[in-house]
């Protein structure tokens, strides 16, 4: 199963209380997986505690930053525990912790034999995570590979990964 996260859900149009916006996001995404609710109430509890918005979960979602916005909208799509993480800018809106955090939970999660798909315009961090990347240019997939191969099929040895890609998609 996979669970795609937008850059952005507009959360507002759901129900205040965060159980009802984590279960909300089954409404707004395409896949359903049912979970006991025993089982959801304590991944809430240890997702919110992990991104460190466990003290503002009864607090009204209009008052939530963007950030826990973007937090609340990960825990909805992680408590089904799906094997394929599909992230639009995933790192948008958090502070340097949980954005720490979930890049250490992407790995885990590939670690233990997932996939995790993620968009970013942050190269650097693509550079340092990543196994594989895509290169988008004007719409068209123009490769698909390691950091190494890129660089090998451009006699690239030098520079970083922004470089090159700025280069490509010149």
């Amino acid at each position: 199963n996979s669970y795609y996260v937008p850059v952005s859900v507009k959360v507002d149009d759901l129900e205040n209380d965060y159980e009802e916006i984590v279960k909300g996001i089954d409404i707004k995404l395409p896949i359903y997986t049912s979970l006991n609710i025993p089982s959801i109430s304590k991944k809430i509890e240890d997702y919110s505690k992990r991104f460190g918005i466990y003290d503002a979960l009864n607090k009204q979602i209009n008052d939530y930053s963007h950030g826990m916005r973007q937090k609340i909208v990960l825990i909805g799509a992680l408590i089904h525990e799906p094997k394929i993480w599909l992230l639009d800018e995933p790192l948008t809106g958090l502070d340097p912790q949980s954005s720490y955090t979930l890049k250490e939970m992407m790995k885990e999660h590939v670690r233990n034999g997932n996939t995790v798909l993620f968009s970013t315009h942050v190269l650097e961090v693509a550079e340092k995570i990543v196994d594989r990347i895509g290169i988008i240019r004007k719409g068209e997939l123009i490769f698909v590979g390691t950091i190494n191969e890129l660089k090998e099929k451009y006699n690239a040895s030098e520079g970083s990964l922004e470089e090159l890609f700025l280069e490509l998609t010149k």
